[in-house]
């Protein structure tokens, strides 16, 4: 990034809040890659590993030196205390390759968001270059799991033979009459869910075996058969429709009890995750067409919304939970 020039605009809510949630986010990445970096024996990905941490130290870098220069205090986020290195692998190599699978997802959607809401240029220029190295490391672990034979496509379905309009009411039926088979956007979404959801459900397997503290070690485990009952529900959807779906990745997960990371950033971890799949659950409605495909994701939504607040109620209790950056409260002010 070129050399900051000083700016007498303040920050926009949007760039506080975008810049913010980075900064939090890559290094709880640089925490959980370190580790990773240090218990991985494949070559190939091995590189991937290096390839993204490499980029989370230089986003968090880069954000930094923004906040310093804007006087922006800078989050405490997750540092080395969060991470013990010396700890037994806990996940496979491969398990690494659908990890960040699944986490890139997460950033992206956060930088496709930022860049039309940057009205500073050197922000919007960030987010912009962060946003193009995460598209090309994401590209880079598809490529690595095809090499290696470990990823599976989307189910195919026939091209069709001409354009035709919607003409029967019966397009939006699912639970009763004549239903149809699932169109392209519908299985992209649910595929999308269960590939989200199988990494989810490994990881907090993982997690649920190396906690310390009780409460979050049962919240982990609750974590884990919410999440296999959404792969359960979609995984349903498709094999009506006579489609495949993926397996589960918890062979993945060794049988150490020795927790490489601290409880605040395993739940942290879990929370942003689970807030990315109410991001996604959304966008499955959104281009969804059938009744009964929408009431699954409204009831998805339901599980996922009680399972974050939930664990944010855990974080507060422990006083782990930064505050992000607020709006002054005007009803404070006028009562005083």
């Amino acid at each position: 990034m070129e050399k900051l020039k000083p700016f007498n605009e303040k920050l926009t809510t949007a760039e506080m809040g975008k810049l913010w949630v980075t900064y939090t986010g890559n290094t709880m990445a640089t925490c959980v890659l370190s580790y990773y970096l240090n218990n991985v024996e494949d070559p190939e990905i091995k590189k991937v590993v290096e390839t993204a941490l490499q980029l989370a130290d230089t986003i968090v870098k880069d954000v930094k030196e923004i906040l310093i220069a804007e006087n922006f205090p800078v989050p405490i986020g997750y540092t080395d205390e969060d991470v013990n290195l010396g700890a037994p692998r806990l996940f496979s190599d491969e398990f690494y390759l659908w990890y960040l699978k699944y986490t890139g997802k997460a950033g992206m959607s956060i930088y496709t968001i930022a860049i039309p809401l940057m009205t500073r240029k050197d922000i919007r220029e960030l987010f912009t270059k962060i946003l193009k190295s995460t598209l090309d490391l994401e590209s880079m672990v598809n490529q690595t799991l095809m090499d290696k034979g470990l990823y599976i496509e989307p189910p195919q379905i026939p091209t069709p033979e001409k354009v035709e309009m919607i003409q029967k009411q019966s397009f939006l039926h699912g639970f009763f009459g004549d239903i149809r088979p699932l169109h392209a956007m519908e299985i992209t979404h649910l595929y999308d869910n269960i590939e989200n959801n199988i990494a989810s459900k490994a990881l907090l397997l993982g997690f649920s075996q190396v906690a310390k503290e009780d409460k979050i070690r049962k919240y982990f485990i609750r974590g884990k058969e919410l999440t296999n009952n959404h792969i359960e529900k979609s995984t349903e959807k498709l094999h009506e429709s006579n489609l495949p779906s993926l397996k589960i990745l918890d062979h993945l997960v060794s049988d150490s009890t020795i927790p490489p990371f601290s409880d605040k950033l395993m739940l942290a971890h879990k929370i942003e995750m689970f807030s990315m799949k109410i991001r996604t659950a959304g966008n499955g409605i959104s281009l969804n067409g059938r009744r009964d495909i929408a009431k699954m994701y409204v009831s998805m939504l339901t599980d996922l919304g009680l399972y974050v607040e939930d664990g944010f109620n855990i974080m507060i209790e422990h006083e782990w939970m930064e505050q992000p950056p607020l709006a002054i409260n005007r009803d404070e002010l006028t009562s005083n």
